[in-house]
């Protein structure tokens, strides 16, 4: 581990030379690479500058126990000892965590997708729920909601409903809410106060730069049509719809809930070029199977993996085994609790199988 920061720390120093000569500075482009990567590079070179420290303290610190110090002394630099001792196996187990594999995805926006699965109306709902709860920790967070698509229902929830989160590090603590979310309550319209099972399916999905997902206009077909359902005075009066089927993969995606034709044509592309970039991404993880398998997040969108019971004010996540008896707070967005324990799970397997490589 120490040699790999050695060697980080030289490159960061390399780096930083780097952004101050003339060429680079001329050059917009480079120096933003240049930028980033130094930036990237700055709380892991700090903690272990803050480490290399804490060690030379300790150092000092055991050398003068050696020189015959007074009582009173003794007890002073024993107490020192022991708090640096602490501080530095705290720092390394941090910088331990800071040197695992980077999700290249994790600093992006995400486009999340909903869709109502099992359960009719109260599944419509129960998906009206998640997205009001998945909005409510964004803005919480201070990051921009932005609805793509939706088909809504008449009592208010939603079939499907699609939105982007755009906000620093929006991938890297949505991405484990990939799955089947179960909801266990009495519906409104359940007359015999009998709790009903429904279910919806979330999908979270790096935004894909066009870099990253390059799509031929030739391999594109696009329909535009009316609009139907919610929407104001252009519903059913002007061809603002749009579906683009992607004719290579097969993959679909319809907009309609702007006025604008175009504005549905560039909200469209951008739900495709994620799908796209995640159909990509899911074939590498399927050749990596038997370490996928040991992380918290899987890439199987059929897996249950958390359930919301109502009447005992519960929700569960089941990859984690974690039980909270909050589930307003949660529904209200209060994720917080939820998606630190997923991190640090994620974390402690991570750091297993890095130990395991090592050995």
């Amino acid at each position: 581990m120490f040699e790999k920061l050695a060697a980080l720390q030289e490159k960061y120093q390399v780096l930083e030379q780097k952004m101050a000569e003339p060429d680079v500075i001329a050059d917009p482009q480079e120096m933003r690479k240049i930028a980033k990567e130094h930036a990237d590079l700055a709380p892991v070179i700090t903690a272990y500058q803050r480490y290399q420290e804490l060690e030379a303290d300790l150092q000092v610190a055991k050398e003068l126990l050696q020189e015959k110090p007074s009582e009173e002394e003794v007890t002073l630099l024993k107490e020192e000892v022991a708090t640096l001792a602490a501080e530095l196996a705290q720092l390394e187990a941090e910088l331990k965590i800071m040197l695992l594999p980077k999700d290249p995805n994790d600093e992006k926006n995400v486009i999340v997708e909903i869709r109502a699965g099992t359960g009719g109306e109260e599944a419509a709902l129960f998906a009206a729920d998640l997205f009001r709860m998945y909005t409510r920790y964004a803005e919480a967070l201070g990051w921009k909601v932005e609805l793509m698509s939706s088909n809504s229902t008449e009592l208010g929830g939603f079939k499907e409903v699609i939105f982007m989160i755009t906000g620093k590090g929006a991938y890297s603590r949505l991405k484990f809410e990939s799955g089947v979310h179960r909801v266990q309550r009495i519906p409104d319209t359940e007359t015999g106060g009998r709790i009903h099972t429904s279910a919806a399916t979330v999908a979270v999905l790096p935004e894909a730069e066009e870099i990253e997902v390059e799509i031929d206009p030739n391999d594109l077909r696009i329909d535009v049509y009316r609009s139907s359902g919610h929407g104001g005075q252009s519903v059913n009066t002007t061809d603002s719809a749009v579906r683009i089927t992607h004719l290579p993969s097969g993959l679909v995606v319809t907009c309609q809930d702007e006025k604008s034709q175009l504005k549905n044509k560039e909200k469209a592309l951008k739900i495709l070029r994620a799908r796209l970039l995640d159909q990509i991404q899911q074939e590498k993880e399927q050749e990596m199977v038997s370490a996928r398998r040991s992380m918290v997040k899987s890439g199987d969108r059929s897996e249950r993996i958390r359930t919301y019971n109502f009447p005992q004010n519960r929700v569960t996540d089941h990859r984690i085994d974690l039980t909270l008896y909050r589930l307003e707070a949660i529904m209200g967005g209060d994720l917080e609790e939820l998606i630190s324990n997923l991190i640090m799970s994620e974390q402690a397997e991570k750091l297993k199988l890095s130990a395991g490589e090592v050995s």
